[in-house]
This record gives C-alpha cells, sequence and structure tokens, in this order.
C-alpha cells in the first residue's frame, strides 16, 4: 500500500510552529545523517535528577503531555512506562505502515526527517531497557529501502532498527497486528488482552508507537517538556502532522498546533478549490462532518469527539458540493470490507452487507426498507468484532447518514445523484481506493 508523497511547494509562514518539518522548511530538501547530526547533534541521554524515581526521558514525555499520533491519542508516557515495568527483555516497534489511502503524514515524515525518527526509536528503546527495534513499513513502499539507506548512514550505534516488512493491507496498520505478524507471520489484528505493552512480539513486553510520535520523543528530549507545550492546548500540547485532501488547492501534509480550527489547514491547503459541504476527519475510521458548521471546529481529540467527529490520524478530506457524500461512503465501505482481516463474522458478512446497502442507496435501487434494514444492520456490528475495524466502519457509515440526510428522499425515490458524482478519498491516485468502482 504505497503512497505518492504529497507536499505542498511552500510551507507558508502563517502556518504556525515548523518542528517535526523544520528541516525541510529551511532547505526543501529531505536532511541526510550529516545535515541532521549538524542541525541536532548526537540524540541526548536524559539525565536522572535528585529525588526522581521515574526513568528520566519517560518524566520528561510525561510532562510535556505527549500523546500517539497513530489515531488512538493515547498518553505516550503510560505506555512507555508500562512496556519498562513488564517481564522480559522489551522489544520497540516503530510505526511507519500507513495504511489509511487518505494520510500522508507518516511517508512526509520519513521522507523528509529519517533521522529524527531513528533518534526516536532508540530513544525510546533506552527508556524502556530494549536491546531489539523494528521499522515496520508495507511491502513494497519505497520507504523501505531509502530508510535502510538512512539506517546505514549512521555510525555503528547500538539500537538501530532492523526494517520489517509488512503485508501492504489496510488492517495491518494496528499495532496488535504488527505484533502478531513478527511472532506468528499473520498480519491480523485483534482486541484481545493482553495488550502489546504487556504481552507482545513472541510474548516479550512491546512498545509499538507511531513514527510521528517518536520523533517527537526525539524533539522533547532536545528541548523539553516546556518548549513542546509553548503550542497546542493544555490537554493537547504540541504540534501535529496533518494530510489535507479532497476538494482544496494544494493538497498534502502541514504542521499545525493542536486547538487551531479546521479552517486553518483548509487555508494552508490553498483553501478549497470549491464549495465545500462536508469534510471527512480521521480517514476512513474517523466521521464526515457537515460545512460549514465544522469550519471552526477546534482540532484537538477531544472537540472532535464533542462534534460527533474523531481527530484520528489527523487526516482532513475536504467533499465539495455537488458530490454525493452516500455514493462516496458507498465505495469507501466496499474498500474496507475487502479490506478486512476476514477473521470474524461481523467482517466476513456484516460490513460487506452494509456496503451492498450503501451501494442501494446511491445509486437508487433502494427503498424505505432497506434503509431501515441497513440502520438495523449498524446497530448490530459494533463490539461484536475480533477487532476495530467492523466498528470504525459502521461509525463512518452512520455519520454518512446523519450529515447527508437531505439526499436520502431522492435516493430512495429512485432519482439518485448522477454517476460519477462519487468523490476519491484517497490522497494518492496509486492507491487501490483511487481505483475502486
Amino acid at each position: 500500500m504505497t503512497h505518492t508523497l504529497a507536499l505542498p511547494p511552500e510551507h507558508p509562514a502563517s502556518a504556525g510552529p515548523v518542528r517535526l518539518l523544520s528541516g525541510w522548511a529551511r532547505t526543501r530538501q529531505p536532511a541526510d545523517w550529516v545535515e541532521h547530526s549538524a542541525s541536532y547533534g548526537p540524540p541526548p541521554v536524559p539525565r536522572r535528577t535528585r529525588g526522581q524515581g521515574d526513568e528520566p526521558l519517560i518524566a520528561l514525555v510525561d510532562q510535556a503531555g505527549l500523546r500517539g499520533r497513530g489515531g488512538a491519542a493515547f498518553p505516550t508516557a503510560r505506555k512507555l512506562a508500562e512496556v519498562r515495568s513488564g517481564r522480559g527483555r522489551a522489544v520497540v516497534l516503530a510505526n511507519g505502515c500507513e495504511g489509511d489511502p487518505g494520510s500522508n503524514k507518516d511517508h512526509a515524515l520519513l521522507t523528509l526527517a529519517p533521522h529524527l525518527v531513528i533518534d526516536g526509536i532508540i530513544l525510546a528503546a533506552q527508556a524502556v531497557g530494549a536491546r531489539e527495534t523494528m521499522l515496520c513499513l508495507h511491502r513494497g513502499d519505497p520507504l523501505v529501502d531509502s530508510m535502510r539507506a538512512a539506517i546505514a548512514e549512521r555510525p555503528n550505534e547500538p539500537l538501530l532498527p532492523t526494517v520489517v516488512e509488512v503485508p501492504a493491507r489496510y488492517v495491518s496498520s494496528a499495532d496488535t497486528a504488527l505484533v502478531n505478524f513478527l511472532t506468528n507471520g499473520t498480519a491480523k489484528p485483534t482486541q484481545r488482552s493482553p495488550r502489546p505493552s504487556q504481552r507482545g512480539v513472541r510474548g516479550r513486553p512491546t512498545l509499538v508507537d507511531n513514527v510521528e510520535t517518536l520523533a517527537h520523543i526525539a524533539l522533547i528530549a532536545r528541548y523539553g517538556p516546556e518548549w513542546f507545550r509553548a503550542c497546542g492546548t493544555a490537554t493537547s500540547p504540541g504540534s501535529t502532522l496533518i494530510t489535507v485532501g479532497g476538494a482544496v488547492r494544494l493538497p498534502g501534509v502541514y504542521e499545525i498546533e493542536f486547538g487551531v480550527p479546521l479552517g486553518h489547514p483548509l487555508r494552508l491547503a490553498g483553501g478549497p478549490a470549491r464549495l465545500l459541504q462536508a469534510v471527512l476527519i480521521g480517514g476512513l475510521a474517523g466521521r464526515w462532518l457537515p460545512m460549514p458548521a465544522a469550519h471552526e471546529l477546534p482540532l484537538t481529540e477531544e472537540d472532535c469527539r464533542a462534534a460527533g467527529g474523531r481527530m484520528g490520524i489527523a487526516a482532513v478530506t475536504a467533499l465539495p458540493a455537488g458530490a454525493c457524500g452516500l455514493h462516496t461512503t458507498a465505495r469507501a465501505l466496499r474498500y474496507l470490507a475487502e479490506e478486512s482481516a476476514g477473521q470474524c463474522g461481523p467482517c466476513m458478512f456484516g460490513l460487506p452487507a452494509i456496503a451492498d446497502d450503501m451501494t442501494d442507496l446511491a445509486t437508487g435501487a433502494a427503498a424505505s426498507e432497506d434503509l431501515a434494514r441497513l440502520r438495523r444492520r449498524l446497530g448490530v456490528i459494533p463490539g461484536r468484532g475480533a477487532c476495530a475495524h467492523p466498528d470504525a466502519t459502521v461509525s463512518l457509515a452512520a455519520t454518512a447518514l446523519d450529515v447527508f440526510t437531505d439526499d436520502l428522499p431522492a435516493h430512495l425515490s429512485g432519482h439518485p445523484c448522477p454517476p460519477g458524482s462519487a468523490f476519491p478519498l484517497a490522497l494518492s491516485p496509486h492507491h487501490p481506493d483511487a481505483r475502486h468502482p
């Protein structure tokens, strides 16, 4: 599941704090080991202070309030501490498997600042007492070769990661899927306890962190928690990379501080190319939100949830007026059904069924009783799957029925939107979703 690199030609001065992408913003070139070393120096080793009980780096990350950037927004310090206190020698997995077709942020970060991520991997491994580190990427991604080259640039230092190629599937990006793949060769996610931080790869406590999270750790170790908290909000501090796609003039990856309104990254992306009717926030595991009501929504996990959305992986796709939201969602549901792990009834039977129902609704082949059946199915699937994939898919379908409710009468009366009115949700034209019927 490869992505083309999507970056705007210029990062506007009005973007606010540029931290993860500061090297590229300055030189417009990816940072090799020589430039990275000149800019940052070696990764610092935080030292224990008198009376400090916690591992120094974990204490710094806790004070910074860093949360995971892979979608779940779990407190990073808590995960580090849990892995460190686990039984057995820890393992560190850097998750660079960007499975969502609407997200390109991890690909951009690994392309432009690979050594910042590697620094974070080394520091995290030192903090949890790991001797084995791995960087997980999708099989066939050009980053496999470029990251191996970046690792080879560095001097012979301990804890450098090994690049592991994971099957290029949507669900293979989940932390439990990575653990299962490295343990038994099957990249299927689960929801069963214990968590990877307690019992992960080969039964050992395993830290699975998104590559952006690890890059932030490298910056916090250098500049401290106060620097990190100088932007963002009290509960969502720092900056984040966000992918802005759809009907905008400059789709790409931007760095923003948490708490800015949704309209801010849309402006960074050149503004809407057409009048917008809705936005999808959080990728295919996210939610539809109507426009212009969502324009001033603060971009934090708490504010998005309060509005019925989900910040998730920090991806925004703008849906223009004139595109069919129901047909667009039907395409996404079909893709999600085909990308499931196929290990439980809700995925094997439930997801294809709701994809069929939404397709019938989008194409004008559904009647009122079919819509009622779809709503019933959306109510019985959640909580029954082997992983979180069916629940997220159901949420996407449910928000589509809520946000595009004004379109339902015409579709149910046999007057759907014209063919070709579906809007692609994939940022990369080479992603399978961009070719989906």
